[in-house]
């Protein structure tokens, strides 16, 4: 891999292990230093998420039309670190309070939607084609490694020192990325959508990449499964800390060391992913890795205090490798599949869904969480997980052994929205 891959893959890891720590200390700090209620705790994991809905689709019209995605990575990494660095300075202050928490949680999510966007785009032109399953494994495998460490060190930080201090950590961890893009020499010279297309209005162009989504027999099955899934998965994480401290005795060194161990998992679904790929098909290797995985999410309500933890991380890493394996394979396809002047609008598209459906799930989660209890809620959840993957097996996914290279419609023709069969457009 390039120099300029090496430092973009150095400050994505770096940002992703301080927001991992973040996944334990925001909580943290809700619960220790405020005393947040279940579902004040699962509305700042909805907070986080809720941008999707609200910015994602024009998100992605400007990272299409704009002349460097490298630039607003950098923009974003500066807010993302001055949010963060706010909370402990107003809990040393003794002015802290849940609304700045959850004002923190809105903001870094929004800034996230364009960072998000704009890196996955960026990451299409600064690898060829051919490349791009094994720089999103290293980029997915970093990622998931820094899951491992960061809860741990989140929990051990909140345990020592105080929740809110974790937070300093992933505020240097956003300077670190910013540092690392700058050093990038990789420059976009034209966007990649054209010159007509630039004057359009924004709701023309967020509609062309709603439509390819929608016409697409793929995408549309990849979208559907992501929200489901990301519904299910979401109510049950916006609850764990919570499951695991009130319901299971856990201290937060603890918990940190829990997540972390249930985030090991990822590595292992990123090292496989490229394999199994090619073994299988990244068809055949996307259905499988998740029904085999799936069903082991049912281990988690069945924890206990004291040895019984074990069984969220057995649950969990397995789970989370099937998620991990996905992701690669779906982002590489999508990546080198999508036509590149609307890669970024279809990202976003998707991603309407695919995360917008991680605000509702948190606030469900939350609500059921209140009135069953933590334990029942976390049965209710888990039994989704498993139930989710039924959607991959609707539509061409489950027929083939590899996903297309790129869409079987020539431009200027759809497809049949429900059959996903080839329909002329009218001129």
């Amino acid at each position: 891999m390039t120099r300029d891959f090496r430092l973009y893959w150095i400050g994505q890891t770096t940002s992703r292990f301080g927001s991992s720590i973040t996944t334990v200390a925001l909580p943290l700090a809700a619960i220790t230093v405020l005393q947040a209620s279940t579902f004040q705790v699962a509305l700042l994991t909805a907070a986080v998420w809720l941008p999707w809905l609200l910015v994602g689709l024009p998100a992605g019209v400007l990272v299409d039309r704009s002349r460097s995605r490298r630039h607003i990575m950098i923009g974003c990494d500066v807010v993302a670190a001055v949010l963060f660095v706010s909370v402990p300075v107003a809990a040393w202050l003794g002015v802290l309070t849940f609304a700045q928490l959850l004002v923190v949680a809105l903001l870094t999510g929004l800034v996230s939607v364009f960072f998000e966007t704009a890196g996955q785009v960026y990451l299409a032109g600064l690898l060829p084609a051919a490349d791009l399953v094994r720089g999103n494994a290293r980029l997915v495998g970093a990622d998931s490694a820094a899951k491992v460490a960061g809860p741990g060190v989140g929990g051990l930080v909140a345990q020592v020192f105080g929740a809110v201090t974790g937070l300093l950590a992933d505020a240097l961890t956003f300077v670190v990325s910013a540092v690392c893009m700058l050093a990038v020499r990789h420059r976009e010279t034209e966007p990649e959508v054209r010159e007509p297309e630039m004057r359009e209005p924004a709701g023309v162009s967020v509609a062309e990449g709603l439509r390819f989504v929608v016409r697409d027999p793929f995408l549309r099955v990849m979208t559907a499964f992501g929200a489901t899934c990301n519904l299910a998965m979401n109510g049950y994480q916006a609850i764990l800390v919570l499951f695991l401290v009130r319901e299971n005795g856990a201290d937060p060194g603890l918990v940190g060391l829990l997540i972390a161990g249930v985030s090991a998992g990822g590595i292992a679904g990123a090292a496989l992913a490229g394999p199994i790929a090619r073994r299988f098909g990244t068809a055949r290797a996307m259905i499988a890795v998740h029904l085999c995985t799936a069903p082991f999410v049912l281990l988690v309500p069945l924890a206990t205090p004291g040895a019984g933890l074990a069984l969220v991380v057995v649950g969990g890493v397995l789970v989370t490798a099937g998620v991990v394996a996905d992701n690669v394979i779906k982002g590489s396809f999508r990546q080198s599949y999508v036509p590149r002047r609307l890669l970024g609008r279809v990202i976003n598209s998707m991603q309407l869904l695919n995360y917008g459906a991680i605000p509702a799930g948190a606030l469900l989660g939350g609500a059921l969480g209140t009135a069953l209890g933590l334990r029942p809620t976390m049965w209710i959840m888990a039994g989704l997980i498993v139930a989710s993957n039924g959607v991959l097996l609707i539509g061409p996914i489950k027929r083939l052994r590899d996903l297309p290279a790129a869409p079987a419609v020539p431009a200027g023709e759809g497809a049949h929205p429900l059959t996903g069969t080839a329909v002329t457009a009218r001129r």
